[in-house]
Formats: structure tokens, sequence, C-alpha cells
């Protein structure tokens, strides 16, 4: 299968420890990982919390500025770049899928925070003053936890981070209960779940309204009552995603890529991606380079 590199796993950064999690003050380690300016891809979650700085940072090509009590959310998979101005310091979390899997019972807890969902808009969350001294103050225990380095000091530091994101989610949501859950919006979800899975060999509406037991028009209709889209335009969607990380590669082809994301030809996949994007693969690859040349 081919790879949409770079790619950094969190056991080739430094620091790493055998319960996959890496834990660090921003500062040092951007002084330390200069080579993560670039576009690449993360196989971990990553949250870094800014305390200090300015400049710029991009996840699944959505740019966002960098502010002072700004935290970010990324999840395995996405592709993520920055170019800072000036000091920029704050602190730094990157855990593996499995780090919170062997503590709660519930293995998808994580997706239960919109953050979490792969979402870029959800992603990004300019924190309130009042809300910046407690967020510190725990992340500055997480900090004190990982330094003392017991190995008994690995689930006060998974309690300590429940805490961030709860707090964080509380705030996000506007503080209010969303009440119980529809069963259009259980659908849905699973639908975006059978995307991230099938997008690949399942391209049509019909396909994944018959793994969830439900009609294409029942599909399109929750999609566009809850979304405001067609259930075609997030697999399409989904689809363009991966073939713009893939961009990133330059060691891939284009051939390559339109092979991995399944389309019968280079031609048919350049088609259906400029329809989107307004440019060809080509162009789109060209201008990726051109911005990480000049970061």
């Amino acid at each position: 299968m081919l790879q949409s590199t770079p790619v950094y796993d969190i056991c080739t950064l430094s620091d790493f420890r055998q319960d996959d999690i890496l834990v660090s003050r921003f500062a040092p380690y951007l002084q330390q990982h200069k080579n993560l300016h670039a576009a690449h891809r993360h196989t971990f979650y990553h949250v870094v919390f800014f305390t200090d700085g300015a400049g710029s940072h991009t996840i699944d090509f959505e740019n966002f500025d960098v502010k002072p009590n700004q935290i970010y959310f990324m999840i395995p998979g996405q592709v993520h770049s920055w170019s800072f101005e000036g000091f920029t310091d704050g602190y730094i979390i990157n855990f593996s899928d499995s780090f919170f899997q062997s503590f709660l019972l519930n293995a998808s807890y994580l997706e239960n925070f919109s953050f979490f969902s792969g979402d870029v808009h959800d992603a990004v969350i300019n924190l309130p003053e009042a809300l910046h001294p407690q967020i510190k103050k725990l992340f500055e225990e997480i900090i004190k936890e990982w330094e003392n380095s017991p190995m008994q000091t690995t689930d006060l530091m998974r309690v300590l981070m429940l805490q961030v994101f709860i707090l964080i989610s509380r705030f996000s949501a506007g503080g209010s209960s969303k009440g119980p859950v529809s069963y259009n919006q259980t659908l849905l979800k699973n639908f975006q779940k059978l995307i991230e899975v099938h997008y690949k060999s399942l391209k049509l509406p019909k396909d994944y309204a018959a793994l969830l037991y439900i009609t294409p028009n029942h599909l399109n209709a929750i999609c566009k009552d809850l979304l405001g889209l067609q259930a075609g335009e997030l697999i399409r969607n989904r689809t363009i995603l991966e073939a713009k990380r893939m961009l990133t590669n330059q060691q891939l082809t284009i051939t390559e890529i339109a092979f991995e994301l399944n389309f019968s030809d280079n031609s048919y996949f350049t088609k259906f991606f400029k329809k989107t994007e307004g440019v060809t693969p080509e162009e789109f690859r060209k201008d990726i380079l051109n911005k990480n040349h000049h970061e």
C-alpha cells in the first residue's frame, strides 16, 4: 500500500516513551524539530496550546492564525504545517491511538469530543482569558508528571488530559447540554465512519445506504438536513482530502495516487480533482512546494 508521506510516527520523535506519549514545552520542541515546519503527516494525536507567538499553521490545507490562548487538536492521518513569527511557546502533547484505549472501557471515547472529529473547523479553539489560567495549570501539572517519570504517573497524566478535554469541550459547546443525540445524527456519524473506512472502494451513496440499512434518499435527506450537503459530496470531499494529503509526498506520481484512490485512469482522476478544486493535481502540488520553499 502506498504511503502518503512525509509521515512522523511518535517513536521517530525524541523523548518517546514506551507508553506512547510525548509531552514538552513548545519552544524547546520547536527548536529540536525544525524539520516539522513543512507539510507533514502524523500517525498520532497531536495537541498544542499556545501561550506566546504569532504566525500561521495549516491543518488539512485550512489556514489558521496563531494566537496566545489558542489550542488545536489533530487526529492521526491529518496533514499539518506551520510558520511562526518570533518567539513561540506553549505546550505540546503527542499520544498514540492506543494511549487511552487501555485506560477507558469505551475505546472510542475521544470521538465524543467534537475537536477530535477530524473536522478542522472544530479543531482550532481560541480560549477566553477566564479559562486560560485553569488550562495552563493543567498543562503545567502534565509537564510535571512527565518530568517525574515514575510509571504510575502515566494514569495521572491521562486523568489530567481528560480534564483538559472535558473543560474545553464544555466551553466549545457554549456551556450548554446538547441533549440526547437523535437517530438521524447517529446515522450521519455512522455514515462518516463508513466513509473513513471505505472511501477508496465505495464511491456511491447507495453503497453506504445499503450498509446502514436505509434508502439512498433517506441518507441524502439526513446529510442535507444536518450538514447542508449531498451524501455524494461527503464521499467526494473525503477522496479529495486524501488526494491532497498524498500530493504532499513528492515521491508519489499522479498515476500512483490515482491508482491508490481507485480511479480507472489518470485523466479521470485529474478531471475529478480539477472540477472540485479548480486546479489540476500537478498545479496543486506545485503550489504546496512553493509554500514550503518560502517558509
